[in-house]
């Protein structure tokens, strides 16, 4: 079971590090300048490309996660409130993820209509849904 916890814990934080790159990509993109055709389509590739192996990253993470919860019984029975919660953060870490795809998509039309600064607050809530699946999973306030 430690080796699974290992590889959960490893791609977990590798997901997470595109999650918080891709989204920097985003402001960039919206800050290049409608002249800068070479420039926007060199942030284009470098997002694709983020986004395609942020997904890869996603896959075992899931998959490892439910293992362990399936496998092993982690956080079954009473006193495990903290799993529900848990799993509702990796809800909507999955629809984040999902959400970065569908910008990625839109500058890709050259559709995108928010400013920089708004992705740059998009850029903080996956730094949010880790600190809250950390604290679920190693305090179990509940």
């Amino acid at each position: 079971m430690l080796w699974i916890k290992a590889f959960h814990i490893v791609f977990i934080a590798s997901w997470f590090a595109g999650l918080f790159y891709l989204p920097r990509i985003f402001v960039n993109l919206a800050m290049v300048p409608p002249e800068s055709v070479a420039e926007r389509e060199r942030l284009l590739v470098m997002g694709r490309k983020l986004m395609r192996f942020t997904t890869l990253l996603a896959v075992p993470a899931i998959g490892l996660g439910a293992w362990l919860w399936w496998g092993y019984g982690i956080g079954r029975g009473p006193g495990n409130g903290w799993m529900h919660a848990k799993l509702f953060v990796v809800v909507l870490t999955v629809a984040y993820h999902h959400v970065c795809g569908l910008l990625l998509r839109r500058f890709e039309r050259g559709e995108n209509r928010r400013p920089h600064v708004w992705f740059r607050w998009f850029n903080e809530a996956p730094v949010l849904l880790m600190l809250a699946a950390v604290v679920l999973v190693v305090v179990k306030p509940f």
